[in-house]
């Protein structure tokens, strides 16, 4: 059950909502304890047709081969961002989240090896940096890369 689910979580202004966004991310975050990275492949209708099965089937070869136990692949529904599909999220521990796009089997290894073993961002799969679809270029404009056509450097 979410915080908002309980009865007595009745949200009446903003400052309610913001509470219960802050209570269930706390809940829900990456620990240092724990989990340093979390991959969430994004499975909603979209993302299957595109293919992100085969995105999260390469992901989980990449964590078995690694052997690390601090990384957790997960998966998730839709988020909203289907112009990218098969997209996966990675939340590096203290990072901002980056999401990306246009993902297939190469891609999605090239992510785990740079980005999720390396701490390396690959900017040129890269969709969005932080809680927002749309990135963010190099002089921190708003922007979507187009696939193939367009890198970011």
């Amino acid at each position: 059950m979410s915080p908002a689910d309980a009865p007595t979580a009745k949200i009446r202004n903003l400052a309610d909502l913001t509470a219960i966004k802050e209570r269930t991310q706390a809940d829900t975050a990456l620990r240092e304890d724990g989990y340093h990275v979390r991959c969430t492949v994004h499975m909603g209708t979209c993302g299957i047709a595109s293919g992100s099965r085969v995105v999260l089937a390469t992901a989980m070869e990449e964590l078995a081969a690694s052997g690390r136990l601090d990384i957790r692949v997960t998966t998730s529904g839709c988020i909203g961002a289907c112009e990218h599909e098969p997209e996966m999220t990675v939340e590096v521990l203290n990072e901002e989240p980056v999401l990306y796009g246009y993902l297939d089997a190469d891609k999605t290894r090239r992510v785990f090896q740079d980005h999720v073993l390396g701490g390396t961002v690959v900017p040129e799969y890269a969709v969005s940096l932080g809680d927002h679809v749309g990135g963010v270029d190099a002089q921190g404009r708003q922007r979507t890369p187009k696939p193939d056509t367009e890198k970011w450097s």
